[in-house]
């Protein structure tokens, strides 16, 4: 029987099994993260390179998708790939299959961007938001502008929420273990949570309950859908992307968190560039600030090195560590950490190949 080199005592934490849910068990606690790729094929259709990429990252604990957008007028970016035809469907079954034939999980980030958008992407209408808050700089990957959205109307809720559902039972069809919605960064969830881009005084917002109100109703259709441990959520409460803070952002987190709690998810998970990063108004980080107002599973994530992974799961600050640009520059990632072998450094340059 061949044998396994152990893994160096400073990362020893990262490869004790997790179980999520009630049927599935993450061998290691290494998540790949989310990363925007933009090299979905024509009609936004997973590509067959797509599906070698995500194999080649099977050994992760639990592989999380790019985002999936979840019906046309989702998108903001050029290339993303949907989840809300039968082709894309088909498209990401060649990607589960390639992950599961290599032993791998993988869940599906469920994605709607609001008003990070453009025109160009929508037939020429405006992007939609919960207010017509405007958004200024560049889109990346373009040489467009952002501009002013338009208000959502109440009625237009509802069917919003459907599409996420419907496209959680799509992901669930094409073979994905579980989905994660998208409530992070300065997209449409997101943009609920936060007083600067949530005006409304309805149903949706106001205060903390209505502001997080479309976020719970979302997360319920999704449970429905797909079951509530096959159902993550990722959120930035400290607001540092497409976003601008508002200390009173704090108590709707305070409000959503307690309320994730109750509905027995797979996981919570922090949307943050830096781990390291503090806010005065979260009373520090983003993962400390999560765990302090949620007792599930929480993935912490934002420029982790193997070895601050594990530290942070040894001071119980999380219990899965999530993983971007080092995964893009170390198919093998997880083979490398167990054998103590040194990482690849990422370059920019390998933004531009999906190998």
């Amino acid at each position: 029987m061949a044998s396994h080199p152990l893994s160096p005592p400073a990362v020893t934490s990262l490869f004790t099994p997790l179980p999520l849910g009630e049927d599935l068990t993450l061998p290691n606690r290494i998540v790949m993260a989310p990363m925007t790729r933009c090299m979905a094929g024509p009609g936004l259709v997973p590509t067959e390179a797509m599906a070698a990429y995500y194999g080649r990252r099977a050994d992760a604990g639990l592989i999380i998708s790019e985002g999936a957008i979840v019906r046309p007028d989702a998108q903001g970016y050029p290339n993303t790939p949907g989840v809300f035809t039968a082709e894309q469907v088909a498209g990401w079954r060649a990607v589960t299959s390639a992950v599961k034939d290599a032993g791998g999980r993988i869940f599906c980030q469920l994605w709607h961007v609001g008003r990070v958008s453009h025109p160009t992407y929508l037939g020429g209408a405006l992007p939609i938001a919960p207010s017509a808050v405007p958004l200024a700089g560049p889109i990346a990957h373009t040489d467009l502008e952002y501009g002013t959205p338009r208000a959502l109307d109440a009625d237009e809720i509802p069917p919003l929420i459907e599409a996420f559902a419907t496209a959680a039972a799509n992901a669930m069809d094409a073979g994905f273990d579980g989905v994660e919605v998208h409530g992070a960064n300065g997209y449409l969830i997101d943009q609920f949570l936060h007083y600067r881009t949530n005006h409304r005084d309805d149903a949706y917002g106001g205060d903390p309950p209505r502001m997080a109100r479309f976020a719970l109703e979302v997360v319920d259709a999704l449970c429905e859908a797909a079951g509530a441990d096959r159902v993550g959520i990722r959120l930035s409460p400290a607001a540092y992307h497409h976003l601008r803070p508002d200390p009173r952002d704090t108590e709707v987190f305070q409000y959503l968190l307690p309320a994730l709690d109750e509905r027995a998810l797979a996981y919570v998970h922090a949307g943050i560039a830096d781990d390291t990063w503090e806010f005065d108004y979260l009373g520090g980080r983003v993962a400390d600030f999560l765990r302090r107002h949620y007792r599930g599973t929480l993935i912490a994530c934002g420029a982790f090195t193997p070895e601050g992974a594990a530290a942070a799961l040894a001071a119980a600050r999380c219990d899965l560590t999530a993983m971007g640009r080092p995964f893009i520059a170390n198919p093998d990632l997880v083979t490398r950490v167990r054998a103590g072998e040194p990482l690849i450094p990422f370059d920019e340059a390998m933004l531009d190949r999906l190998e």
